[in-house]
């Protein structure tokens, strides 16, 4: 997978843990199968525009935020 898809992957588990919610239980909020949150989490697969709304609200954070998040970590990794 692209770098994309594993920095949405780290993004979505950081705000998960710091949510306090488990796989399990953030799947179960969200409405997918939690096998499909560990594969989104190690970037593995290509997540929907409409799945990635579903993980934003599921844990309350706007998906531009997210988004934003993604960019700033590149733009400190360029330098």
């Amino acid at each position: 997978m692209d770098a994309i898809e594993l920095d949405f992957g780290k993004t979505v588990r950081k705000h998960r843990e710091k949510s306090g919610l488990s796989q399990e239980e953030f799947a179960a909020k969200a409405g997918v199968h939690r096998t499909y949150i560990s594969s989104i989490e190690l970037g593995k697969v290509q997540v929907s525009i409409g799945v990635a709304e579903k993980l934003a609200q599921a844990l309350g954070v706007p998906l531009s935020n997210m988004f934003r998040e993604i960019e700033r970590g590149r733009d400190d990794a360029d330098g």
